[in-house]
């Protein structure tokens, strides 16, 4: 793993953060490919993910491999949420959404996406 992904605790539970603040689209897309790695190796339906886009960069390889990525997590996903959606292109939220049959929470603040998360 890289350090942009690692698990967490938070409230008790256990969250994978992926961590894109301020990357370039290279950067993006490495972190993405390598997800799949690591989601696959918990039980199906068990992930929390909480990613951080704040002030991220993107190009169209970044955006097409973050979409393969949902479509191939969503199995391994329990919930997913995020803070810096700002930073997407105009209704990539909404493809993304669309492209994975997933849904996404979006939060301004990191501490109330990763409570969201640790409910249930």
């Amino acid at each position: 793993m890289t350090d942009r992904i690692q698990f967490i605790t938070y409230l008790g539970k256990t969250i994978l953060l992926v961590d894109l603040s301020e990357c370039k689209p290279a950067t993006v897309e490495k972190v993405f490919r390598e997800l799949p790695e690591v989601v696959s190796t918990q039980p199906r339906g068990s992930v929390l993910v909480f990613t951080d886009f704040r002030a991220t960069t993107f190009d169209a390889e970044a955006l097409r491999v973050m979409k393969e990525t949902a479509v191939f997590d969503k199995p391994y996903v329990k919930k997913a949420a995020w803070i810096g959606a700002e930073s997407f292109p105009q209704g990539f939220s909404k493809e993304l959404h669309e492209f994975s049959r997933r849904d996404f929470g979006s939060f301004e603040r990191r501490e109330d996406a990763l409570t969201w998360l640790a409910k249930d």
